[in-house]
């Protein structure tokens, strides 16, 4: 039944914990949380296949015109890469407003000669009270009509505003668009973008070969290799600069430097995406890399990233999400029980040693084998049910306190009671010596009482007695010992000190005779039978503590002067007392300055050799 209950709680506390990780604002946290992984693992080797032409504030400064710039120049670009080998030619610009009509002509014919050049588009949303209009942005038609590929440059954000996923493709209606990374590996493979080597299933995006892994509908994770400007970045001015072309800079110099030869180079089988990359024109982005540097990313980069990525297949992974679910259902139970059975104080450094260990293990995950699994989750679900547990160990604790003080406030003192809550190994098995003054209390000739009454009458009456006699002793800071059938026997002085315990025994036994009178008047008002009592108190050093088998014990006293009390009490049949209360002569020199008594007889008590000095209690002084 136990591990149903934990079972149980377990699952509650899962569902709880599911619905808080599917937060935005956990989210968040985790998307932090694998930021930092990124810094941790720090820049990695890229290939050198992909190279970068910026249109940045330099280049304004050295062609001093204003954007956009005129459609002869992204022409001759393309003359002058295409001449230096590059492979392929990506531009991250959108071409989809007409200009010039001789500009336009001059950039398509460029484009026409030329099989390995792609543009760009992008699906606009548009938001009208509650409709969203699409529009896909296409180039202008005279640039599509050569047979040139273009694909859309879309890129969107998590809530926080970083950029860690790459669209694969847009979707309106029925048509779908497949973005400039897709078509670039398309390219680059030499696949027909209708045909079956370019397939979209729920899990995977396959480009040839190419199984990508998708983290949303039409989106992979980027791999980031390095903060902002860790491709190859040149400046899209120099490329231009050659002998047919003169920057504004160079007329002011009155020379010229003929930049591109000095760069043709560099750009030979090489992927060559063209981008703006001044903050101005808006398209820089937040990334995991960010906190190093406070740097944004152009999003001509983020493109390069992802592209770098599928040629070397190094895709970010997202661990199953099934298994993951069954894991830490499964972590869920073992801490829960873990937590509710170790001492807090012990659990808390193992606890520590898991979430230290699990942030290990994770990072080891993501950076060895390019797997994420969820970085928070499990350290604050530790943490939680560290929480949980401290809190079910305190709800126990104050259960045990309450139990002990309902199953002992009925019979020892309330201080043994605060005693026993502050340390209940004090219930454990053992004993020591201890001088205490012992009480017994009997009542004479109580088997003719029950033989001629009802076993109900004998019970009632019984049970309002010893109700009163109890109240007595424990108020009196005494202990009850034990009831042996209508004997009661209690100690003082045990298991809490108590500097006067024969006084307060005595005081008592006084107290007892005369609520005994009391109820004498009251059985006779109801016409009940009373019945008379004898009390013997003795002093003396007995053991004390819990005793009995290491199944079951008592809190109890034994020895010789416990005994000696008992053989007292009995003497109260034979010997004519004022209260029917008979001391021993060690009690009576305890009390003797606060007590009037008197001596009776030198009385030999049954089980002892020797004979001891008895007195009869009369009051107190």
């Amino acid at each position: 039944m136990k591990i149903i209950k934990y079972v149980i709680i377990s699952f509650i506390l899962f569902v709880i914990f599911r619905i808080l990780f599917i937060t935005n604002f956990w989210l968040n946290l985790e998307h932090k949380a694998s930021d930092v992984f990124f810094m941790l693992r720090g820049e990695q080797e890229i290939s050198g296949d992909i190279v970068i032409v910026e249109i940045g504030d330099d280049t304004f400064n050295t062609l001093n015109e204003r954007w956009p710039f005129p459609r002869e120049y992204h022409a001759k670009l393309i003359e002058n890469l295409e001449m230096a080998g590059a492979s392929q030619i990506i531009f991250d610009i959108e071409f989809t407003e007409r200009t010039n009509i001789d500009s336009d002509s001059k950039l398509a014919a460029t484009i026409a000669k030329y099989d390995n050049v792609i543009l760009s588009g992008k699906l606009i949303r548009t938001q009208y009270n509650y409709s969203v209009r699409e529009q896909l942005l296409s180039p202008i038609s005279i640039l599509t009509q050569t047979g040139t590929k273009w694909g859309t440059v879309n890129i969107s954000a998590d809530p926080d505003g970083f950029v860690r996923r790459y669209e694969l493709f847009q979707r309106r209606a029925k048509e779908i668009k497949l973005s400039i990374g897709a078509i670039v590996m398309a390219q680059h493979y030499q696949l027909d973008l209708l045909s079956e080597d370019i397939e979209n299933y729920p899990k995977f995006f396959k480009i040839g070969s190419n199984y990508i892994p998708k983290v949303t509908s039409k989106s992979a994770l980027i791999n980031y290799y390095g903060p902002s400007r860790t491709f190859s970045t040149y400046d899209f001015a120099d490329v231009i600069d050659d002998s047919t072309f003169t920057t504004n800079f160079e007329k002011e110099l009155e020379t010229d430097l003929d930049q591109y030869y000095q760069l043709a180079e560099n750009f030979k089988d090489k992927i060559v995406l063209i981008g703006l990359t001044s903050v101005e024109f808006h398209d820089t982005h937040h990334t995991p890399f960010f906190s190093e540097n406070n740097q944004l990313m152009p999003g001509v980069e983020i493109h390069a990233n992802f592209i770098e990525t599928v040629l070397r297949s190094d895709y970010l992974k997202r661990f199953p999400i099934i298994p993951y679910l069954f894991i830490i259902f499964l972590v869920t139970i073992l801490l829960f029980i873990f937590n509710s059975l170790i001492r807090p104080t012990i659990s808390i450094f193992i606890n520590i040693a898991l979430i230290i260990g699990y942030i290990i293990l994770s990072y080891l995950l993501f950076s060895t084998k390019l797997i994420i699994i969820p970085i928070l989750e499990i350290p604050i679900l530790i943490i939680i049910i560290y929480i949980v547990g401290l809190v079910l160990q305190y709800i126990q604790t104050v259960k045990e306190r309450k139990f002990i003080k309902q199953a002992f406030g009925q019979y020892i003192a309330p201080e043994l009671v605060d005693e026993l809550i502050k340390d209940p190994k004090k219930l454990e098995y053992g004993g020591v010596q201890k001088e205490v003054t012992v009480l017994y209390s009997d009542i004479v000739s109580f088997t003719p009482y029950t033989e001629s009454h009802t076993p109900k009458e004998t019970v009632d009456i019984l049970r309002e007695y010893l109700t009163e006699m109890v109240k007595i002793i424990t108020e009196n800071k005494g202990t009850l010992d034990k009831f042996v059938g209508d004997e009661i026997v209690a100690m003082f002085g045990a298991p809490l000190d108590l500097e006067d315990h024969a006084f307060y025994a005595c005081k008592t036994a006084l107290e007892m005779r005369r609520r005994m009178d009391e109820l004498h008047e009251k059985w006779e008002a109801e016409n009940r039978d009373p019945f008379e009592i004898g009390i013997g108190i003795n002093t003396g050093v007995v053991t004390v503590g819990n005793l009995g088998s290491e199944q079951i014990f008592d809190y109890t006293a034994i020895g010789d002067n416990m005994n000696a009390g008992a053989r007292i009490e009995a003497l109260t049949r034979d010997y004519e007392t004022k209260n029917n209360i008979i001391i021993s002569d060690s009690t009576y020199e305890q009390v003797i300055d606060k007590v009037e008594a008197n001596y009776i007889d030198d009385a030999t008590v049954k089980g002892k050799k020797i004979v001891i000095k008895i007195h009869e209690l009369i009051s107190i002084k």
